[in-house]
Parts: structure tokens; sequence; C-alpha cells
């Protein structure tokens, strides 16, 4: 036998419950340990090309 909702579930309802995965977030910016601007963390930082305080790429 199946699972049988016992009453209608309403669009209000429904649509609450769908309208958490909406919800918009800014990134979090941590501060590049090397040369200190705001970054994505577990990212190369684009300023000065190092990653964890290795340098990983050349920047001019």
């Amino acid at each position: 036998m199946s699972i049988c909702p016992k009453g209608k579930t309403s669009k209000a309802r429904r649509d609450k419950r769908r309208a958490q995965t909406w919800k918009i977030s800014l990134p979090s910016l941590v501060a590049c340990s090397k040369c200190g601007v705001l970054m994505k963390s577990h990212r190369v930082c684009k300023a000065c090309g190092s990653y964890k305080k290795a340098p990983v790429l050349a920047v001019e």
C-alpha cells in the first residue's frame, strides 16, 4: 500500500516550503593571508596569486 495524504496541501503551505531554497546569501569573504585583500575562501588570491601563503600564479 502507498502513503495517502489525509488532506490537500494548500498552495501557500507548499510554496512556503519551496521558498527556502530561493534565499540569496552573500558569499563569505576572508582576508588573504599574504596581502590582506578580501577574497572567497579556499581559492587563489587574484591580487597576489598565492594560496595559503604559497605562490601559485604569476601575477603581473
